[in-house]
């Protein structure tokens, strides 16, 4: 059964940083799009960053410049390097593979940027 485990979420100060994991088993990550999303309460959840087996990256405008995916194709895990955090980044964390037309998501990771 496909399954992704986020971690790395936790409470930071403005203009902190973090970065999450999200490991992926039964599939091979690299060979499929990765994507990060984000959620806060009473909204719809909001595309963050997206990694392509191709290797090339996207992100929102809202991250551009301040957060990174990567792989690391050996442990099968996918990252989100969360730079220079804001209030208004607080959200739960998600990622998310699609497989043969279906979406699989982890359990998410609460990250809160507070002073």
């Amino acid at each position: 059964q496909v399954q992704l485990v986020e971690s790395g979420g936790g409470s930071v100060q403005p203009g902190g940083s973090l970065r999450l994991s999200c490991a992926a088993s039964r599939f091979t990550a690299s060979s499929r799009t990765m994507r990060w999303y984000r959620q806060t309460p009473g909204k719809e959840r909001e595309l963050v960053a997206v990694n392509t087996s191709a290797a090339t990256t996207n992100y929102s405008d809202s991250v551009k410049g301040r957060f990174t995916i990567s792989r690391d194709n050996a442990k099968n895990t996918v990252y989100l390097q969360m730079n220079s955090l804001k209030p208004d980044d607080t959200a739960v964390y998600y990622c998310k593979a699609s497989i043969m037309g279906v979406d699989y998501w982890g359990q998410g990771t609460q990250v809160t940027v507070t002073s």
